[in-house]
């Protein structure tokens, strides 16, 4: 089912304040001449380390180390992107040769 206009309109409304909502807000609660709470500071450094973590874990959960091919194209793939990240420092450059490898594992060699 379509939406009429008047529903499109005020969808695109709605969504542009929001957007505008998170862009200004933090300006207007921490101003610049004002310090950041500890507590915003603290969240600042470790919550990075938390994403990560969380994404490590989600990509994962599903892995069978019971059934072929028993985690390996997992394992390398992480392998990759550790060693790649100690060598260069470039964490985009990590991910995406870890992601390429990979695929290129599922694909071809498993």
């Amino acid at each position: 089912m379509l939406m009429t206009l008047p529903q499109q309109l005020l969808t695109i409304g709605v969504v542009v304040l929001a957007t505008m909502a998170t862009r200004f807000l933090p300006f207007l609660l921490f101003p610049a001449g004002k310090q950041t709470p500890p507590f915003v500071r603290y969240l600042g450094r470790v919550l990075p380390a938390a994403v990560f973590g969380m994404l490590v874990v989600y990509c994962f959960k599903g892995v069978s180390v019971t059934a072929s091919p028993h985690g390996l194209p997992e394992l390398i793939a992480v392998l990759v992107v550790v060693g790649l990240h100690l060598w260069k420092r470039q964490m985009l450059l990590s991910i995406a040769a870890g992601t390429v490898v990979y695929m290129v594992l599922l694909q071809v060699v498993f």
